[in-house]
């Protein structure tokens, strides 16, 4: 039977709401919970946390099992949001349809809610369940590379060195590669580790990863010329407004958009070898690459 790729989005993004809202109950001593909640709880795709799960499902495995890790992973996400949107760094006023964090809360209190979002998240991954311990530290470990200073933070600090330069494609494909692709690596080859994948199926979901990353990137930064503000949940042209180098300044228009075809295609026949299994992942990453915001 053909899989319904909505019903299975739909499905499996309730789950991750469901989880992440039961794991705000659990309040710490002051208010800064409600600034994390604020941004966490906002909505967005879940992505990564759906990533993790379709990518076990394509080994066979359930990826219903491995829900605390995916979750972790919009932890990180979503604290990466609200940093991002500081005064400090690209000082946007409006992030998934409503007000950033800092507006809301101030930038001090924002702060200490990404920060705080951050180390929860591996507080979640720890309590994942099921799992062999030693998978589990594999999964913790790569997953702190992919977000610290080896990934996307490193790839946001190139970013923000970016600002006002003309930088060449090589130089923005490490950007991006920090910046945006590092937690899709972690979300596929965390999913891949947790459902026991073999070498084979880790360096073919390795490669899926860090194309449909780049794929994603591209798109996002054609968004951001050619999306609305309502579309996108943010304001529209803010790499214009920072002076960024972007896929679009870089190679123009149409020919980001054939990159961004080019490079779906070429992760999905990355999938090949997991059969119909590998449907959600697929059904993932055309809904990455051809989405309006």
């Amino acid at each position: 039977m053909a899989l319904d790729f909505e019903q299975y989005y739909d499905s499996r993004k309730k789950l991750v709401n469901n989880f992440l809202e039961k794991r705000m109950e659990k309040r710490g001593i002051s208010n800064v919970d409600d600034a994390m909640k604020y941004s966490l709880l906002a909505g967005g795709k879940r992505l990564r946390p759906i990533l993790l799960m379709a990518t076990a499902d394509a080994l066979g495995a359930n990826g219903y099992d491995y829900l605390p890790a995916a979750c972790a992973l919009e932890m990180i996400h979503t604290y990466s949001l609200i940093h991002d949107d500081l005064p400090c760094m690209d000082n946007d006023d409006y992030r998934r349809g409503r007000l950033t964090n800092h507006k809301v809360f101030g930038e001090a209190m924002a702060l200490l809610a990404g920060d705080g979002l951050l180390t929860l998240a591996f507080e979640v991954m720890a309590e994942q369940r099921n799992v062999k311990p030693s998978t589990l530290v594999e999964v913790i470990h790569e997953t702190a590379m992919c977000a610290g200073n080896f990934g996307m933070v490193g790839g946001q600090a190139l970013d923000l060195e970016a600002e006002g330069k003309k930088i060449s494609a090589k130089e923005l494909k490490t950007l991006h590669e920090g910046k945006t692709g590092a937690l899709f690596i972690a979300a596929i080859r965390g999913g891949a580790r947790l459902a026991g994948a073999t070498d084979e199926q880790l360096l073919a979901l390795t490669h899926f990863a860090e194309l449909v990353g780049l794929a994603f990137q591209i798109e996002d930064d054609i968004l951001d010329v050619t999306g609305t503000q309502e579309e996108l949940g943010k304001p529209t042209g803010s790499d214009d407004k920072n002076d960024k180098s972007t896929y679009v300044t870089l190679y123009g228009l149409e020919k980001a958009r054939e990159m961004s075809e080019k490079t779906t295609q070429e992760a999905l026949r990355c999938l090949d070898m997991f059969g119909e299994k590998a449907e959600a992942l697929r059904g993932l990453a055309n809904m990455m690459c051809h989405r309006r915001n």
